[in-house]
């Protein structure tokens, strides 16, 4: 069976989406023409008003709703400790984790000389200016534990070192709750080199 012409151009912008192929679009087409046209029209309205409502803060870069966002402004946040993350879905987890209390940083990406992304192209030229202006202790490098994340990551450790501005990474190794016999030898050499004192 075809479907109608409106229903296909639908089926082929939701398939444009990350991670959304062409049946799992066409399972949200369909499912949208079970919802009544009251969710529709909130659902069609709400991604209406994503490019005016959702803005980039001025201070960290993130998505937010108001500049500066709510992280920047919030007065009970360490001023003089800055995670640097790749994206602000990256952002999330450290949020929920409950154990980071500082500020962010969102550079839009990572180092990757293969896909033509090369520091310029991303915010380390506001990240340096904003350290450089002073008040922060420590910057916490929290970018993805990819090739590509780690060569942004050193990259960014030596020219903010040369701040005189101490650099941490954030840790890696087992997961919670992982066997060591089904785990990978690389994730395991990395957790003995960064094994602590208990």
């Amino acid at each position: 069976m075809a479907y109608p012409n409106s229903l296909r151009r639908l089926i082929a912008l939701l398939a444009k989406l990350p991670g959304v192929g062409e049946k799992t679009a066409t399972r949200l087409a369909l499912h949208m023409l079970k919802m009544s046209p009251q969710s529709l029209r909130e659902l069609g309205e709400a991604i209406a008003a994503i490019p005016e409502a959702v803005i980039r803060c001025s201070v960290c870069f993130n998505i937010a709703d108001e500049d500066p966002c709510p992280i920047c402004s919030d007065p009970a946040r360490r001023s003089d400790l800055l995670c640097v993350v790749e994206s602000p879905t990256d952002l999330v987890p450290i949020e929920k984790s409950g154990e980071y209390r500082g500020r962010y940083h969102v550079l839009g990406g990572a180092i990757s000389p293969i896909d033509g992304v090369m520091p310029e192209d991303l915010r380390v030229g506001e990240l340096l200016g904003r350290l450089s202006r002073g008040g922060v202790a420590e910057v916490v490098l929290a970018t993805n534990l990819t090739a590509e994340g780690e060569a942004t990551a050193t990259y960014l450790a030596g020219a903010i070192k040369s701040l005189n501005i101490r650099v941490t990474r954030i840790a890696y190794g087992m997961p919670v709750g992982a066997d060591l016999e089904y785990t990978d030898e690389i994730t395991v050499g990395r957790a003995i080199k960064g094994r602590r004192d208990v």
